[in-house]
């Protein structure tokens, strides 16, 4: 079989075995694995335990020098940095702007601000029919291909789960900037903690199982005629 066939036939069985990883790869890839979730929550703990038992600043520096630690550990290791990087990057600009108002909530600004960003472009990109999932999809799973705009299966399949992903994204910042408004620091950093990872590998889980299934399932034959 030729390539161009290949390309024409994206929901033959055999093929997706072979171009695409499993599902347990592909969320161990996007989530950095067991050592990647905790790692990146690591930092926020200290943050938010440190901030209980004692005062704003300390906890601004421990949670800043807990995760550029584990940044230097992996980099030590030779281990890919790039969740201890983005996780660092994150906790450094909560860690500013806290550090400037002295307000400990002001620590969760930047993710707050940023998932009502990421829910409403998500949306917009359903609503125009360039769902941001199946270009994600494409950079990190189909290694650029694109061959999803052409199947009007994996048009839909893609644009509600944009949908999807917009709207539990949406919602669990909506619950961070409730708690943000009414002053529950607390509150707010075990809200930050519970509604971090856990929403986001229920929504990998979903789309990788989905998209998987629609590719695996052949295309109806047109009608004679048709």
């Amino acid at each position: 079989m030729t390539t161009g066939q290949q390309a024409a036939q994206p929901e033959t069985g055999p093929q997706d075995e072979e171009r695409l990883p499993t599902i347990a790869e592909q969320m161990a890839d996007q989530l950095g694995g067991w050592r990647g979730l905790v790692e990146s929550s690591i930092p926020v703990v200290v943050f938010v335990i440190a901030n209980i038992v004692g005062e704003l600043r300390p906890a601004v520096i421990a949670s800043v020098a807990v995760a550029l630690l584990i940044a230097v550990l992996r980099l030590a290791q030779r281990r890919p940095i790039r969740h201890a990087v983005n996780g660092l990057f994150g906790i450094a600009i909560g860690a500013a702007i806290a550090w400037r108002t002295g307000n400990e909530r002001d620590f969760y600004l930047p993710g707050i601000l940023y998932g009502i960003g990421y829910g409403v472009v998500l949306l917009l990109s359903a609503a125009i029919r360039q769902p941001l999932v199946g270009w994600i999809w494409s950079v990190l799973v189909a290694k650029g291909r694109s061959e999803w705009r052409e199947d009007p299966r994996l048009v839909r399949t893609f644009t509600a789960l944009t949908v999807l992903w917009g709207v539990v994204w949406l919602a669990k910042v909506g619950v961070q900037a409730g708690l943000y408004l009414a002053h529950q620091d607390t509150a707010l950093g075990v809200a930050r903690l519970a509604l971090g990872y856990p929403p986001y590998a229920l929504l990998l889980l979903i789309t990788v199982w989905t998209v998987r299934r629609v590719t695996r399932t052949p295309q109806p034959e047109p009608l004679p005629g048709a």
